[in-house]
């Protein structure tokens, strides 16, 4: 551990491993809203924070649990699939808000290629807010709508039904075969569009692409 006289002991939440505060110094200073990714063992969060002095103002958010009791979302709440939902729904409140840009902030997670953190943005940018991001880093479509999960869900059934049963007990409890989670994915999307018509169709009337889906 360093020590002498110019050592300064780091701030309680850059020692607790929680914040990394020259990167959230940087975000800050950009001066624009920013969208605060974070996922859980369980569940993603979504937020819209404004940084002022007194403190970060939460503008909007979501969380994937909303998806279960608001939108009858059968799929786990920590997926891919979560996340561009969530993100979805974050964005569109953002949206309502006024807010029609923002900076992703992810926290001290890693910076993954197809990380759930950028299907929250992904799941924003397609709501209609505008983030700045390189389309490599975004996971792709399949994953986005649950197809690699359908996919493997409907070899194994064939293959090895055992273990389909056990794999995918939480699924079927649920009343949802894993292999129609991509259906299922289109109806909770659709779903979330309507309950928030009015805020695409206010989106798409100042020009702004929406899409339904990547």
């Amino acid at each position: 551990m360093a020590r002498g006289p110019r050592y300064r002991v780091p701030w309680r939440r850059r020692r607790e491993g929680k914040t990394n505060y020259y990167k959230r110094f940087k975000l800050v200073k950009s001066g624009k809203p920013r969208l605060v990714a974070r996922k859980t063992n369980e569940y993603i969060i979504a937020q819209f924070v404004i940084a002022k002095i007194e403190g970060d103002v939460t503008v909007a958010a979501a969380h994937s649990r909303e998806l279960v009791k608001l939108y009858g979302w059968k799929g786990d709440p920590n997926n891919t699939c979560a996340a561009y939902l969530t993100g979805y729904l974050a964005g569109l409140r953002a949206l309502e808000k006024g807010i029609k840009e923002a900076i992703l902030d992810i926290g001290l997670h890693k910076p993954s290629k197809g990380a759930r953190v950028f299907a929250v943005m992904k799941g924003a940018v397609d709501a209609g807010v505008k983030i700045p991001h390189s389309e490599e880093i975004l996971p792709s479509e399949d994953r986005i709508k649950c197809k690699h999960i359908a996919e493997w869900a409907s070899k194994l059934k064939e293959e090895n039904p055992e273990f389909y049963e056990r794999q995918f007990s939480r699924y079927l409890k649920r009343g949802l075969p894993p292999e129609e989670l991509p259906r299922h994915f289109e109806e909770v999307l659709a779903k979330i569009r309507e309950s928030y018509s009015h805020v695409l169709s206010g989106a798409e009337g100042e020009g702004v692409e929406v899409k339904a889906g990547s």
